[in-house]
């Protein structure tokens, strides 16, 4: 993964944490990255003092890109999630 200064970056704030997501990354790794909590496992989550229970879900989850804001679907198969997937994908690979 490529983090020089000419580096694509985005960030997020999801579930409560901030994210930054340096590009190039394939489609999985982006996927992953935004829908972490559904496949951290509990025991890992919990010894980082990452449970459910601290997130306020009255905050949504947004992707911010030079584009604009982006929100997160709590569900990463939807439409929606992949369409999301896909701009991030572009804005991370655009100079790969």
């Amino acid at each position: 993964m490529a983090t020089g200064a000419d580096s694509a970056r985005i960030t997020a704030k999801v579930q409560g944490r901030d994210i930054t997501l340096h590009g190039p990354l394939t489609k999985d790794e982006i996927r992953s990255a935004i829908w972490w909590w559904q496949s951290a496992d509990p025991e890992t989550s919990e010894e980082r003092g990452e449970s459910e229970h601290d997130h306020d879900a009255s905050h949504k989850d947004v992707i911010t890109t030079l584009g604009g804001y982006y929100e997160v679907s709590p569900d990463p198969r939807t439409p929606e999630a992949e369409r999301l997937v896909d701009l991030v994908y572009d804005e991370l690979n655009a100079n790969a």
